[in-house]
């Protein structure tokens, strides 16, 4: 069988963009393949400490590695107009021809209500980020084109410096509507852990839209971002879960939270017991590697791995001696 593709999951609202780079070379050189950069504009904690400009860090990381890149992910609604986000992505795939991935996603307050006149309902974002799809893909076209739509307005432009290909677009969304859309007007889709029964209806309707737009959904890319906290010891692990990424024990949706000091205080409630089904914490390098074979078996085709806790440099090591080796495609 094929040796699985497992990426390097760069998390810019909890790591320096420099050490990143570092990491993301290291990660490659351990035999991760490729890297997936999140966009944010201020970490979901204070402690998290971080929120680089992702095109910024994936220009300078793209340079020191040879993998695939791409936002895991960015959205076109609301603090960027669609436009510019198509010209960046453009950008990236003329500069890295065939490596660079457009993720986008709808958008959460966290990140965008600072620009927002209001923060509309899941509806609304999900309906304005399709409408910024459809820009973005116009303007890949290379042709002077203009928009009237019912969320924006855009005068007669063209993207200048265009890649050969246009590059690829992925959509997040761990809803089935959405997921039937994007299989219908894009490339691929990226989702996060969830129940079984959860993706695999998540995949029914991707491949749905796909098939009904004529597509082949077995050759479309379905990606994983999977969040983990590994360390050498179970309390080191359990630790670095509860204080670097209580976000994740959360059980709840995130998207109408606006400031990192509301998430502080409801972390202050999340017990390790919160993270259950929703994120492997363990010391067991076997235990995660049955984690990432799990969702390999059910159909990703990627899948990028975020470990929570500080120490990335001892976790690429291990992983790239013990795990990814004898993960299988």
């Amino acid at each position: 069988m094929a040796q699985a593709r497992i990426g390097y999951a760069a998390m810019l609202e909890q790591f320096a963009p420099r050490d990143l780079v570092d990491w993301s070379v290291a990660a490659e050189a351990a035999g991760f393949d490729g890297i997936m950069a999140a966009d944010h504009v201020q970490p979901w904690v204070p402690r998290q400490g971080n929120a680089a400009f992702v095109w910024s860090y994936m220009t300078a990381a793209a340079e020191h590695t040879r993998g695939d890149i791409g936002p895991g992910v960015t959205c076109p609604s609301f603090r960027m107009h669609p436009a510019i986000v198509a010209q960046a992505a453009a950008t990236m795939s003329a500069m890295y021809p065939g490596r660079f991935w457009l993720g986008l996603g709808s958008g959460e307050a966290l990140n965008e209500h600072m620009v927002a006149p209001y923060w509309p309902e899941v509806s609304e974002r999900i309906s304005r980020m399709f409408e910024a799809i459809e820009i973005i893909q116009k303007l890949f076209t290379g042709k002077d084109v203009k928009h009237r739509g019912e969320f924006f307005r855009m005068e007669t432009v063209r993207l200048w410096t265009m890649p050969q290909t246009p590059p690829p677009i992925y959509v997040a969304t761990a809803g089935p509507v959405t997921a039937e859309r994007t299989g219908r007007l894009c490339d691929g889709i990226i989702t996060v852990g969830a129940a079984d029964e959860k993706i695999d209806a998540v995949f029914a309707r991707f491949d749905k839209g796909a098939r009904d737009a004529g597509k082949d959904p077995s050759t479309m890319p379905r990606i994983l971002q999977l969040h983990l906290s590994w360390a050498p010891t179970q309390p080191e692990a359990e630790q670095n879960a509860l204080l670097e990424w209580p976000n994740g024990g959360m059980k709840f949706a995130k998207q109408d939270i606006r400031t990192p000091q509301v998430y502080e205080g409801i972390a202050e409630l999340v017990r390790i017991e919160d993270f259950r089904g929703r994120m492997l914490i363990s010391d067991d390098l076997e235990a995660h590697r049955r984690e990432i074979q799990r969702y390999l078996d059910m159909g990703f085709t990627k899948i990028y791995l975020h470990n929570v806790g500080r120490d990335q440099t001892a976790w690429i090591d291990a992983f790239g001696r013990e795990v990814l080796p004898s993960l299988t495609a």
